[in-house]
């Protein structure tokens, strides 16, 4: 048996540091489970959360207003949320707000002396979130991505990885895991995205587990050609221009990114926030100074000088895409396995579109509690010794390599990694999407995928980028097999030669697969289980 540096049992691991892995940790102690957190990061500052504000989709439980909330994405999503879900979530989120600020979050006042809670400050929020996972006495590995799971024939039983900082390698035995480690932006460098690269799809991949909406992941966020802050509200009071100057009409950050799209195929675009009054102005500053960062040590005005922009790809991280769950515990196919955040499936409230903020921040906060407290009372059934079930790692039986090779011609990462970039990030493979266009792009990933699996080099010593991409050739397998599957227009994925919507379409697509990728609906009764109105 492979001897480890560091070797613990738990009752339950969450594998991701992020607001969903620490809302998963805390419920999960609190349930009196002995909880180890592991993150690729420092938990507390990594992830797409922590260097960011986020909006928060916290509506008052009157039946108006969440009525109103419910309401105001459907379309959207192309109708294909639940509305069991959003009231559960809407609930959670609403319980766990409140129980941040009774933590101490300082969420800001009005005149009146009403507390604000409709968004978020990422340093602060996420400050308070680790101290709040080791109150609740969880076990942190910082710098300590995993790099596969464990299993028997029970399901999982924990994982194993390494630390990336003193390279020495773990493994925790445990009875319940919950993936969260966020979704995949393919190393686009959005800010917070360089730890989001598929990895916990990979590991449920590997476990049998299957995905949800991967179609649904051509999320594009406008942002300054020469800064990572993603954030497109603000581009709601711009006028976008081509290089001389003239007026791009139609451009927009809401309706009409397709245009912004389209000229960025084939010339530079340009943007001033010039419809901002000096209210807004001082509430932007406010709400984001990270957004301002880049301006101020250029020494650009937004408000008054325009700045190029492009379109920075986030993938999963704003898709609505991800591991694909059974029940409202955030359960997947695996006994044992759960999970939460972006790394789950956020169709189940946001249906096939989701913008930054609200509806994501909402779902990790719930889904994180909801996965935390499951797996502690699935650990709890199966009694005092099931951390200790001698189990397998899943990486060796799948074929996945989690080593690099030293085999001589064999492909290096950045290689690798820079390959599924150019098939994902550009718009006329990904945001203009074609029958022709995917399959195209699949033979290319596919061809990818069995030299990977031949082994891969890591010349930099990173072996943790082997995993990386593995992951990410996965994950743009499931993009484009779902997208291929879904012949029409619907939420954010959009078909060229089939620009409309197809009623006949209204149901989900469920994929999965590692030599071969694959992708069906699901329907009727093979639908994810769904959450009754008893939930109210």
């Amino acid at each position: 048996m492979t001897q480890f540096d560091l070797q613990l049992h738990a009752d339950v691991l969450i594998i991701g540091g992020g607001p969903s892995g620490a809302w998963a940790a805390i419920t999960a102690a609190k349930q009196g489970a002995k909880v180890v957190l592991v993150d690729k990061g420092y938990c507390g500052t990594s992830g797409a959360t922590a260097p960011s504000g986020t909006g928060l989709w916290y509506v008052n439980p009157t039946a108006e207003e969440r009525e109103a909330a419910m309401k105001s994405r459907e379309a959207l999503g192309g109708y294909l949320a639940d509305r069991g879900w959003m009231k559960k979530v809407l609930d959670q989120t609403y319980s766990n707000t409140n129980q941040i600020a009774a933590w101490g979050y300082p969420f800001p006042l009005d005149e009146t002396g009403t507390s604000h809670r409709k968004s978020l400050q990422g340093p602060e929020y996420m400050r308070l979130m680790r101290k709040q996972v080791q109150k609740a006495g969880v076990r942190i590995l910082d710098h300590s991505p995993a790099l596969e799971l464990l299993a028997d024939e029970h399901g999982v039983a924990g994982a194993t990885g390494v630390n990336n900082q003193t390279k020495d390698t773990w493994r925790v035995d445990a009875a319940s895991v919950v993936i969260a480690t966020g979704g995949c932006a393919f190393l686009s460098k959005a800010l917070g995205t360089n730890v989001l690269t598929g990895d916990g799809y990979l590991l449920a991949a590997e476990a049998g587990a299957s995905l949800s909406g991967m179609e649904f992941s051509t999320a594009y966020s406008l942002a300054p050609a020469f800064s990572p802050v993603t954030k497109s509200a603000f581009y709601t009071w711009a006028t976008f221009y081509y290089e001389d100057g003239t007026v791009i009409e139609g451009a927009g950050s809401q309706r009409g990114r397709s245009v912004i799209a389209k000229t960025l195929l084939t010339q530079p675009v340009y943007a001033r926030i010039d419809k901002a009054d000096d209210i807004v102005k001082k509430a932007m500053r406010q709400a984001q100074p990270n957004f301002f960062l880049s301006f101020d040590r250029l020494g650009i005005d937004p408000f008054t000088q325009k700045f190029p922009v492009t379109l920075r790809f986030e993938g999963t991280v704003r898709g609505t895409g991800g591991i694909h769950i059974v029940d409202e515990t955030c359960a997947t196919e695996v006994p044992g396995l759960y999970a939460a955040g972006d790394a789950a499936t956020r169709e189940l409230i946001c249906g096939g579109f989701t913008g930054g903020g609200s509806h994501n921040a909402a779902w990790a906060m719930s889904s994180g509690y909801f996965s935390g407290e499951a797996a502690a009372i699935y650990a709890r059934k199966l009694g005092v010794a099931a951390s200790d079930r001698k189990a397998k790692g899943l990486s060796e039986a799948s074929g996945v390599p989690k080593q690099a090779t030293t085999k001589s011609g064999a492909p290096d990462t950045h290689e690798i990694i820079k390959a599924v970039q150019d098939e994902v990030f550009p718009y006329d493979r990904n945001w203009f999407r074609t029958g022709e266009g995917l399959q195209s792009s699949l033979g290319r990933l596919d061809q990818l995928w069995d030299e990977l699996n031949q082994g891969v080099q890591a010349s930099d010593g990173n072996v943790v980028r082997v995993r990386e991409a593995a992951a990410m050739t996965a994950t743009a397998r499931w993009m484009y097999t779902s997208g291929l599957e879904r012949k029409e227009t619907r939420g954010m994925h959009r078909r060229e030669d089939f620009p409309r919507i197809d009623e006949a379409q209204k149901y989900r697509i469920k994929s999965g697969g590692l030599d071969r990728a694959w992708a069906k609906p699901l329907v009727d009764g093979a639908q994810t289980a769904e959450i009754k109105e008893a939930v109210v």
